[in-house]
């Protein structure tokens, strides 16, 4: 089962939010409600919530690559 929710929490300021991540596409960008800092995925990752995220994106809970990662 695919999970779509995962809680963000900022490297920055330590802000953590909940958001619902899609299902079709990779977010390779995020605002902090916090702190208002641009997050963008780590070296490696696919997308913030892979990074930032405590539950990875649907693509890689399904043991898939995400967009074009190997």
């Amino acid at each position: 089962m695919i999970t779509r929710q995962s809680t963000l929490t900022c490297p920055h300021c330590g802000t953590a939010r909940t958001e619902t991540m899609p299902l079709d596409a990779c977010q390779f960008f995020y605002d902090c409600t916090g702190c208002g800092v641009v997050l963008r995925p780590r070296p490696g990752d696919c997308c913030v919530f892979c990074s930032y995220g405590d539950v990875p994106c649907p693509p890689v809970q399904a043991g898939e690559s995400c967009c074009g990662q190997t």
